[in-house]
Protein backbone atom coordinates (compact mmCIF):
# COMPACT_ATOMS: atom_id res chain seq x y z
CA UNK A 1 0.00 0.00 0.00
CA UNK A 2 0.88 3.37 -0.68
CA UNK A 3 1.75 5.96 2.10
CA UNK A 4 -1.46 7.91 2.01
CA UNK A 5 -3.23 4.72 2.01
CA UNK A 6 -1.68 3.63 5.13
CA UNK A 7 -2.02 6.81 6.72
CA UNK A 8 -5.48 6.45 5.93
CA UNK A 9 -6.44 2.67 6.90
CA UNK A 10 -3.35 1.39 9.17
CA UNK A 11 -4.27 1.25 12.89
CA UNK A 12 -8.04 2.41 11.59
CA UNK A 13 -10.10 0.25 10.89
CA UNK A 14 -13.95 0.52 11.10
CA UNK A 15 -15.11 -0.36 14.86
CA UNK A 16 -15.77 -4.17 15.50
CA UNK A 17 -18.79 -2.88 17.61
CA UNK A 18 -20.85 -0.65 15.78
CA UNK A 19 -19.42 -0.48 11.96
CA UNK A 20 -18.07 3.28 13.19
CA UNK A 21 -15.59 4.01 10.51
CA UNK A 22 -13.63 6.85 12.42
CA UNK A 23 -11.71 5.39 15.52
CA UNK A 24 -14.00 5.79 18.62
CA UNK A 25 -12.34 7.81 21.84
CA UNK A 26 -12.02 5.36 24.29
CA UNK A 27 -12.79 8.13 27.01
CA UNK A 28 -12.16 5.15 30.01
CA UNK A 29 -9.75 5.26 33.10
CA UNK A 30 -10.15 1.19 33.62
CA UNK A 31 -11.40 -1.86 31.68
CA UNK A 32 -13.85 -4.51 33.25
CA UNK A 33 -12.41 -8.01 33.83
CA UNK A 34 -14.01 -11.11 32.95
CA UNK A 35 -12.41 -12.84 35.20
CA UNK A 36 -9.09 -13.09 37.91
CA UNK A 37 -6.52 -12.82 35.31
CA UNK A 38 -9.04 -12.81 32.07
CA UNK A 39 -9.42 -9.58 30.69
CA UNK A 40 -9.66 -8.20 26.39
CA UNK A 41 -5.60 -6.77 25.87
CA UNK A 42 -6.69 -4.10 28.59
CA UNK A 43 -6.24 -3.66 31.83
CA UNK A 44 -5.96 0.07 33.22
CA UNK A 45 -5.68 3.25 30.53
CA UNK A 46 -1.91 4.62 31.73
CA UNK A 47 -0.78 1.35 29.96
CA UNK A 48 -3.21 0.35 27.54
CA UNK A 49 -5.71 2.57 25.64
CA UNK A 50 -7.22 1.53 22.51
CA UNK A 51 -7.48 4.94 20.62
CA UNK A 52 -4.42 5.39 21.85
CA UNK A 53 -3.46 1.98 20.10
CA UNK A 54 -4.84 2.81 16.96
CA UNK A 55 -2.60 5.79 16.31
CA UNK A 56 1.10 4.13 18.00
CA UNK A 57 -0.14 1.36 14.91
CA UNK A 58 -0.63 3.88 12.46
CA UNK A 59 2.80 5.79 13.24
CA UNK A 60 4.53 3.02 13.35
CA UNK A 61 3.34 2.06 9.87
CA UNK A 62 4.10 5.42 8.47
CA UNK A 63 7.52 5.74 9.48
CA UNK A 64 8.05 1.55 8.97
CA UNK A 65 8.73 0.80 12.36
CA UNK A 66 8.30 -2.16 14.01
CA UNK A 67 6.04 -0.21 16.97
CA UNK A 68 5.10 2.99 18.14
CA UNK A 69 4.73 4.68 22.03
CA UNK A 70 2.87 7.75 22.03
CA UNK A 71 3.50 10.56 25.00
CA UNK A 72 1.74 13.50 26.25
CA UNK A 73 4.11 15.58 24.39
CA UNK A 74 7.18 16.03 22.43
CA UNK A 75 8.87 16.69 25.19
CA UNK A 76 7.94 13.39 27.07
CA UNK A 77 8.71 11.49 24.13
CA UNK A 78 12.76 12.94 23.93
CA UNK A 79 12.39 11.96 27.78
CA UNK A 80 11.65 8.72 27.74
CA UNK A 81 14.44 8.18 25.15
CA UNK A 82 17.23 9.94 27.42
CA UNK A 83 15.31 7.40 29.91
CA UNK A 84 16.76 4.22 28.33
CA UNK A 85 20.37 5.57 28.97
CA UNK A 86 22.10 5.70 32.56
CA UNK A 87 23.92 7.69 34.81
CA UNK A 88 27.55 8.45 33.43
CA UNK A 89 26.33 7.57 29.60
CA UNK A 90 27.07 10.37 26.99
CA UNK A 91 25.27 11.79 24.31
CA UNK A 92 25.86 13.40 21.28
CA UNK A 93 23.44 15.72 20.82
CA UNK A 94 23.24 18.20 17.07
CA UNK A 95 24.08 22.07 17.74
CA UNK A 96 21.84 23.99 17.31
CA UNK A 97 18.96 21.50 18.60
CA UNK A 98 15.48 22.72 19.66
CA UNK A 99 15.56 24.35 22.90
CA UNK A 100 13.28 22.16 25.02
CA UNK A 101 16.17 19.63 24.55
CA UNK A 102 19.15 21.82 25.41
CA UNK A 103 16.93 22.75 28.69
CA UNK A 104 16.29 18.73 29.52
CA UNK A 105 19.69 17.90 29.25
CA UNK A 106 21.45 20.58 30.85
CA UNK A 107 19.35 22.18 33.45
CA UNK A 108 17.61 17.99 34.62
CA UNK A 109 18.99 15.61 33.40
CA UNK A 110 22.84 16.26 33.92
CA UNK A 111 21.85 16.52 37.33
CA UNK A 112 21.42 12.45 36.96
CA UNK A 113 24.94 12.08 36.02
CA UNK A 114 23.80 12.16 32.05
CA UNK A 115 26.52 13.90 29.89
CA UNK A 116 25.51 15.24 26.67
CA UNK A 117 28.24 17.45 24.37
CA UNK A 118 26.25 19.33 21.78
CA UNK A 119 28.11 19.44 18.26
CA UNK A 120 27.86 20.20 14.64
CA UNK A 121 26.58 16.77 13.42
CA UNK A 122 26.67 18.09 9.73
CA UNK A 123 30.34 17.44 10.22
CA UNK A 124 31.15 13.89 10.68
CA UNK A 125 34.72 14.29 11.73
CA UNK A 126 32.82 16.44 15.03
CA UNK A 127 31.05 13.91 15.47
CA UNK A 128 34.03 11.12 15.50
CA UNK A 129 35.82 14.17 17.65
CA UNK A 130 32.82 14.06 20.48
CA UNK A 131 33.21 10.39 21.10
CA UNK A 132 33.96 9.29 24.49
CA UNK A 133 34.04 6.03 25.72
CA UNK A 134 31.10 6.22 27.95
CA UNK A 135 28.65 7.55 24.54
CA UNK A 136 25.89 5.42 23.83
CA UNK A 137 23.67 7.61 21.88
CA UNK A 138 23.53 9.94 19.10
CA UNK A 139 20.80 12.33 18.85
CA UNK A 140 20.33 14.42 15.74
CA UNK A 141 18.04 17.06 14.43
CA UNK A 142 17.81 17.48 10.77
CA UNK A 143 16.91 19.84 9.79
CA UNK A 144 17.96 21.67 13.03
CA UNK A 145 15.62 23.95 14.27
CA UNK A 146 16.09 26.95 14.00
CA UNK A 147 18.67 27.03 11.38
CA UNK A 148 18.04 24.53 8.99
CA UNK A 149 21.41 22.46 8.95
CA UNK A 150 21.41 18.56 7.93
CA UNK A 151 22.84 15.69 8.91
CA UNK A 152 24.03 13.15 6.88
CA UNK A 153 22.08 10.15 8.16
CA UNK A 154 23.34 7.44 6.43
CA UNK A 155 27.11 9.08 7.09
CA UNK A 156 26.00 9.32 11.06
CA UNK A 157 24.14 6.11 10.90
CA UNK A 158 27.47 4.07 10.14
CA UNK A 159 29.88 6.32 13.01
CA UNK A 160 27.08 4.83 15.33
CA UNK A 161 27.14 1.36 14.59
CA UNK A 162 30.71 1.00 13.73
CA UNK A 163 30.73 2.67 17.46
CA UNK A 164 27.63 0.67 18.86
CA UNK A 165 25.57 3.67 19.81
CA UNK A 166 22.07 4.50 19.10
CA UNK A 167 21.29 6.70 16.64
CA UNK A 168 17.89 8.86 17.09
CA UNK A 169 16.36 11.17 14.73
CA UNK A 170 13.98 13.77 15.42
CA UNK A 171 11.81 13.73 12.18
CA UNK A 172 9.06 16.38 13.85
CA UNK A 173 10.31 19.20 10.76
CA UNK A 174 10.05 16.72 8.29
CA UNK A 175 7.48 14.38 8.49
CA UNK A 176 7.72 10.86 7.46
CA UNK A 177 6.12 11.77 4.60
CA UNK A 178 9.32 13.51 3.21
CA UNK A 179 12.30 12.01 5.05
CA UNK A 180 12.51 8.22 6.36
CA UNK A 181 15.01 8.07 9.06
CA UNK A 182 14.74 4.03 9.22
CA UNK A 183 16.00 3.51 5.92
CA UNK A 184 19.24 5.49 6.16
CA UNK A 185 20.22 2.90 9.65
CA UNK A 186 18.33 4.99 12.38
CA UNK A 187 16.92 3.08 15.34
CA UNK A 188 14.67 5.18 17.28
CA UNK A 189 12.28 8.41 15.65
CA UNK A 190 10.89 10.87 17.50
CA UNK A 191 8.10 13.55 17.08
CA UNK A 192 6.33 15.90 18.12
CA UNK A 193 3.04 15.02 16.90
CA UNK A 194 1.68 18.33 17.64
CA UNK A 195 3.22 19.87 14.91
CA UNK A 196 3.02 18.04 10.83
CA UNK A 197 1.22 15.26 11.91
CA UNK A 198 -2.02 16.60 13.78
CA UNK A 199 -1.26 19.77 11.16
CA UNK A 200 -4.62 21.61 12.70
CA UNK A 201 -2.93 23.55 16.26
CA UNK A 202 -5.17 21.42 18.48
CA UNK A 203 -3.10 18.82 20.34
CA UNK A 204 0.03 18.87 21.68
CA UNK A 205 1.87 14.93 21.84
CA UNK A 206 4.38 13.36 21.19
CA UNK A 207 6.04 10.09 19.81
CA UNK A 208 8.90 8.01 19.73
CA UNK A 209 8.79 4.81 16.90
CA UNK A 210 11.36 1.87 17.15
CA UNK A 211 12.84 -0.23 14.47
CA UNK A 212 13.18 -3.37 16.83
CA UNK A 213 10.66 -4.84 19.41
CA UNK A 214 13.05 -4.98 22.37
CA UNK A 215 13.33 -0.95 22.31
CA UNK A 216 9.46 -0.91 21.63
CA UNK A 217 9.15 -2.91 25.16
CA UNK A 218 11.84 -0.74 26.28
CA UNK A 219 9.87 2.00 25.75
CA UNK A 220 6.40 0.85 26.49
CA UNK A 221 7.70 -0.05 30.53
CA UNK A 222 9.36 3.20 30.77
CA UNK A 223 5.76 4.84 29.91
CA UNK A 224 3.96 2.86 32.26
CA UNK A 225 6.02 3.61 34.84
CA UNK A 226 6.34 7.77 34.26
CA UNK A 227 2.59 7.73 33.30
CA UNK A 228 3.70 10.31 30.35
CA UNK A 229 0.52 9.13 28.00
CA UNK A 230 -1.06 11.13 25.29
CA UNK A 231 -4.84 11.69 25.83
CA UNK A 232 -7.30 9.93 24.08
CA UNK A 233 -9.02 12.57 22.83
CA UNK A 234 -5.32 13.58 21.63
CA UNK A 235 -4.48 10.13 19.84
CA UNK A 236 -7.92 10.78 18.37
CA UNK A 237 -7.05 14.21 16.84
CA UNK A 238 -3.52 13.30 15.42
CA UNK A 239 -5.50 10.55 13.78
CA UNK A 240 -7.72 12.80 12.04
CA UNK A 241 -4.81 14.75 11.34
CA UNK A 242 -2.67 12.16 9.58
CA UNK A 243 -5.09 11.22 7.48
CA UNK A 244 -4.52 14.20 5.55
CA UNK A 245 -0.93 14.15 5.89
CA UNK A 246 -0.04 13.30 2.32
CA UNK A 247 -1.98 15.93 1.00
CA UNK A 248 -0.77 18.65 3.45
CA UNK A 249 3.17 18.44 2.87
CA UNK A 250 2.94 18.42 -0.44
CA UNK A 251 1.63 21.64 -0.28
CA UNK A 252 3.73 22.85 2.93
CA UNK A 253 6.39 21.92 0.46
CA UNK A 254 5.11 23.71 -2.79
CA UNK A 255 4.49 27.04 -0.25
CA UNK A 256 8.03 27.13 0.99
CA UNK A 257 9.57 26.57 -1.72
CA UNK A 258 7.66 29.59 -3.18
CA UNK A 259 8.14 31.93 -0.09
CA UNK A 260 12.19 30.32 0.10
CA UNK A 261 12.73 31.65 -3.22
CA UNK A 262 11.05 35.47 -2.85
CA UNK A 263 12.89 35.86 0.43
CA UNK A 264 15.91 34.74 -0.77
CA UNK A 265 15.38 37.79 -3.58
CA UNK A 266 14.43 40.53 -0.74
CA UNK A 267 16.67 43.23 -0.33
CA UNK A 268 15.74 43.70 3.34
CA UNK A 269 16.68 40.02 3.83
CA UNK A 270 20.69 39.24 4.69
CA UNK A 271 19.90 35.50 4.43
CA UNK A 272 17.48 32.40 4.17
CA UNK A 273 18.09 28.92 5.65
CA UNK A 274 16.17 26.41 3.57
CA UNK A 275 17.45 23.26 2.05
CA UNK A 276 15.91 23.50 -1.13
CA UNK A 277 17.46 26.58 -1.91
CA UNK A 278 20.35 25.96 -4.30
CA UNK A 279 22.52 28.20 -2.05
CA UNK A 280 22.01 26.01 0.96
CA UNK A 281 25.69 24.26 1.36
CA UNK A 282 23.45 20.95 1.54
CA UNK A 283 21.23 21.31 -0.88
CA UNK A 284 22.68 18.32 -2.56
CA UNK A 285 22.13 16.30 0.49
CA UNK A 286 18.69 17.49 1.64
CA UNK A 287 17.80 16.37 -2.76
CA UNK A 288 19.58 12.73 -1.81
CA UNK A 289 17.42 11.76 1.88
CA UNK A 290 14.79 13.97 1.72
CA UNK A 291 11.58 13.47 -0.72
CA UNK A 292 10.48 17.59 -0.42
CA UNK A 293 12.32 20.51 1.37
CA UNK A 294 9.25 20.86 3.57
CA UNK A 295 7.68 23.83 5.61
CA UNK A 296 10.51 25.81 7.68
CA UNK A 297 12.10 28.44 6.41
CA UNK A 298 14.08 30.59 8.55
CA UNK A 299 15.75 34.16 7.79
CA UNK A 300 18.11 36.94 9.12
CA UNK A 301 17.00 40.18 9.20
CA UNK A 302 20.13 41.76 10.57
CA UNK A 303 18.81 42.97 14.12
CA UNK A 304 16.80 42.95 17.04
CA UNK A 305 14.45 45.56 16.02
CA UNK A 306 14.12 44.63 12.65
CA UNK A 307 12.85 41.25 13.13
CA UNK A 308 10.83 43.06 15.74
CA UNK A 309 9.09 44.92 13.09
CA UNK A 310 8.43 42.64 10.93
CA UNK A 311 6.79 40.41 13.30
CA UNK A 312 4.91 43.15 15.27
CA UNK A 313 3.38 44.23 11.42
CA UNK A 314 2.42 40.79 10.19
CA UNK A 315 -1.28 40.36 9.75
CA UNK A 316 -1.94 37.26 8.21
CA UNK A 317 0.91 35.20 9.50
CA UNK A 318 0.46 34.43 13.40
CA UNK A 319 2.84 35.42 15.85
CA UNK A 320 3.04 32.48 17.60
CA UNK A 321 5.54 29.73 19.30
CA UNK A 322 5.40 25.91 17.35
CA UNK A 323 4.88 25.01 13.79
CA UNK A 324 3.35 22.51 11.45
CA UNK A 325 -0.18 23.60 11.33
CA UNK A 326 -1.89 24.68 8.70
CA UNK A 327 -2.05 28.42 9.14
CA UNK A 328 1.64 29.87 8.48
CA UNK A 329 2.99 30.70 11.77
CA UNK A 330 6.10 33.42 12.89
CA UNK A 331 8.11 33.55 15.54
CA UNK A 332 11.42 34.70 16.88
CA UNK A 333 14.00 31.61 18.16
CA UNK A 334 16.26 33.80 20.33
CA UNK A 335 13.41 34.96 22.93
CA UNK A 336 11.13 32.30 21.81
CA UNK A 337 11.74 28.48 21.06
CA UNK A 338 15.48 28.77 21.95
CA UNK A 339 15.56 31.31 25.15
CA UNK A 340 16.84 28.93 27.31
CA UNK A 341 19.77 28.74 25.36
CA UNK A 342 22.79 31.13 26.57
CA UNK A 343 23.29 34.43 24.13
CA UNK A 344 26.75 33.07 23.55
CA UNK A 345 25.71 29.69 22.39
CA UNK A 346 22.88 30.98 20.32
CA UNK A 347 25.58 33.40 18.63
CA UNK A 348 27.83 30.61 17.85
CA UNK A 349 25.24 28.55 15.91
CA UNK A 350 23.55 31.44 14.14
CA UNK A 351 20.60 31.91 16.16
CA UNK A 352 20.88 35.96 15.90
CA UNK A 353 18.55 38.60 17.56
CA UNK A 354 17.36 39.04 13.86
CA UNK A 355 16.65 35.93 13.01
CA UNK A 356 13.19 35.00 12.42
CA UNK A 357 11.87 31.60 11.61
CA UNK A 358 8.46 30.80 9.64
CA UNK A 359 6.49 27.93 9.46
CA UNK A 360 4.41 28.21 5.93
CA UNK A 361 1.24 27.29 6.06
CA UNK A 362 -1.22 25.78 3.05
CA UNK A 363 -2.97 28.87 2.93
CA UNK A 364 -2.53 30.86 -0.85
CA UNK A 365 0.90 31.28 -1.15
CA UNK A 366 0.07 34.71 -2.74
CA UNK A 367 -1.29 35.72 0.06
CA UNK A 368 1.77 34.54 2.39
CA UNK A 369 4.21 36.01 0.42
CA UNK A 370 1.98 39.77 0.07
CA UNK A 371 1.72 39.50 3.94
CA UNK A 372 5.47 39.31 4.41
CA UNK A 373 5.85 41.84 1.89
CA UNK A 374 3.99 44.17 3.60
CA UNK A 375 5.58 44.08 7.16
CA UNK A 376 9.09 43.89 5.72
CA UNK A 377 8.28 47.51 4.48
CA UNK A 378 8.46 48.70 8.15
CA UNK A 379 12.10 47.37 8.45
Amino acid sequence: MGFATNAIHVGQEPDPATGAIIVPIYQTSTYVQEALGKHKGYEYARTQNPTRSALEKNLAALEGGVGGIAFGSGMAAINAVFSLLKAGDHIIVSFPVYGGVYRLLRQVLARFGLEADFVDTSSMEAIRKAARPQTQMLYVETPTNPVMTLTDLEASSEIAKQNGWMLVVDNTFMSPYLQRPFEFGAELIVHSTTKFLNGHSDSVGGAVIANSAELVERLRFLQNAAGAILSPFDAWLVLRGVKTLALRMDQHNKNGMAVADHLIKHPKVKKVNYPGLASHPQHRLARRQMKGFGAMISFDLGSLEAARQVLNHVRLCSLAESLGGVETLISHPATMTHASMPAEDRQRIGITDGLVRISVGIEDVEDIIADLDQALKYV
